[in-house]
């Protein structure tokens, strides 16, 4: 029996580093996927941040130019009204 008991001790070394590498292993795994998931996530804003960039970059040009033309409009009224007032002053 006391054969059976050492080899027992030698097995139990054994048992606790295949249980520590199998934690090691799992804790591995658990960090990898949330790697990947925050790798997803930070991909996932990129792009939508990109896609508001790009809708934003093409919706500005569009107010800019009607900006322009209501400005100009406005100008040309603005002059319109100073030539009738030369001309009442004249």
């Amino acid at each position: 029996m006391p054969i059976n008991n050492h080899g027992n001790k030698s097995n139990q070394p054994s048992d606790s580093t295949d249980i520590q590498i199998a934690r090691l292993a799992f804790i591995a795994a658990t960090i990898t996927t949330l790697g990947d998931g925050l790798a997803a996530l930070a991909a996932g804003l990129a792009l939508q941040e990109l896609e508001k960039s790009n809708n934003q970059s093409t919706q500005p040009q569009y107010d800019q130019s009607k900006q322009m033309d209501s400005t100009q409009k406005q100008i040309d009224y603005l002059i319109k009204e100073l030539k009738q007032i030369k001309k009442m002053l004249s």
